[in-house]
């Protein structure tokens, strides 16, 4: 029985993987997907970490100098990859974990391609796990394309077309400048509620390291400064159709995971009209798109950025560890009373970033593992191999 079993194979789970190996506690870590990273490779080809590269490294191994300031999609896998094999990780792909339970002395994984018992659990399949569409009425006769922005790759298939994006996050915002930038003939996005924004960087400082400063901030100390410097850097917005937010940027952080859209072009083409700002889709009737306002469009395209669920339920939804929302009522060092030695981690969207995060969570992680069984052991060789290889 290896002493710690991690669920997931992306940054999340490789971090706390090397910890505990580092903490002297064997790990092996398990993933449904045949190669490590597999959210990363799948994102959109103009992602790039949001977070610059010096608060950005996993710990243990440092992101290479050569892959900039702001890493791309690619070189994040790539990281990813050597992060791996510098710690010489002991992963097992192709693995399907459906369902922990309670097991004698520790936790029970049930697999397809086997059941794996551990006496520690570590969850970290990710904070986008299961793509979320809202079930539009209509959408099923929708006459044109109507797609998640988890198969949206690049903007080449939509030059020339008309093409509506659906939510006011990151995701929504990058797609867009991309539709624009490659040629699509019209790009307007679909808005229910207004994003608080923010610079990418202010007089030289990349915004990341001040959501670091002021994170420990109670929201109402964050927030009206986060208010004024909007006032300050961006301005009114409202003619454009994006109006302040009435509530706090880190109230919503905290309330719903939400995350500022980080500015990285968008203002100007919203402020240039070449990107319009249009209502909440509220359903399909045909070829029309029905909006939140009573207004009825056209568009060739579809694209739903509109986020993800954790998809923890099916997991863990019984252990009684999941909060009404979905999200885990404990991370990090932390364990539910109900289920002693199950730990998570990835399942927030901190403002200030998720690398950041995962590795502070995958340190305290490994403390509070060794410290829970009392003695260190030497961990063993390890290797990436499929399922069933040795």
């Amino acid at each position: 029985m290896p002493e710690a079993l991690v669920v997931g194979a992306g940054p999340g789970g490789l971090a706390a993987a090397a910890m505990l190996n580092r903490a002297g506690v064997p790990a092996v870590v398990v993933d449904r997907a045949e190669a490590v990273a597999s959210a990363w490779r799948s994102h959109y080809e103009r992602l790039h970490l949001h977070t610059v590269r010096w608060l950005s490294h996993l710990p243990g191994y440092r992101i290479p100098r050569r892959y900039g300031k702001w890493v791309a999609r690619d070189d994040v896998v790539r990281y990813l990859e050597q992060y791996a094999a510098h710690h010489a990780l002991d992963i097992r792909l192709g693995t399907q974990i459906d369902r922990i339970e309670r097991g004698d002395g520790g936790w029970v994984a049930r697999s397809t391609s086997g059941d794996r018992t551990a006496r520690h659990v570590v969850v970290a399949t990710g904070h986008n796990h299961t793509p979320a569409l809202p079930d539009w009425p209509g959408a099923e006769g929708f006459r044109g394309e109507l797609l998640h922005a988890s198969r949206y790759r690049n903007a080449t298939p939509y030059v020339g077309k008309d093409v509506l994006v659906v939510g006011s996050g990151n995701t929504g915002a990058e797609i867009a400048l991309d539709l624009l930038e490659t040629g699509a003939d019209r790009v307007r996005v679909s808005i229910r509620t207004p994003p608080h924004i923010v610079l990418r960087q202010q007089n030289g400082i990349a915004n990341p390291m001040l959501g670091v400063l002021f994170r420990r901030l109670p929201p109402r100390v964050f927030d009206p400064i986060a208010r004024r410097l909007r006032r300050l850097t961006i301005g009114d917005l409202s003619v454009y159709g994006l109006p302040e937010p009435v509530d706090g940027l880190y109230e919503r952080v905290l309330r719903d995971d939400a995350i500022p859209l980080i500015d990285m072009g968008f203002i100007a083409a919203v402020k240039a009209r070449h990107v319009e700002i249009v209502a909440a889709v509220a359903g399909f009737d045909g070829d029309k798109v029905l909006l939140a306002d009573g207004a009825a469009t056209t568009a060739d395209v579809v694209v739903a950025a509109t986020g993800y669920r954790r998809g923890l339920e099916p997991l863990v939804g019984h252990l009684g560890v999941l909060a009404a929302d979905g999200r885990p009522t404990v991370r990090g060092p932390h364990t539910h009373p109900q289920a002693p030695n199950l730990w998570f981690t990835g399942f927030t969207n901190p403002v200030s970033g998720m690398f950041r995060e995962l590795g502070i969570d995958a340190s305290r992680i490994a403390r509070a593992i060794a410290k829970a069984d009392g003695s260190a052991k030497p961990s063993p060789t390890a290797r990436i191999a499929k399922t069933g290889e040795q």
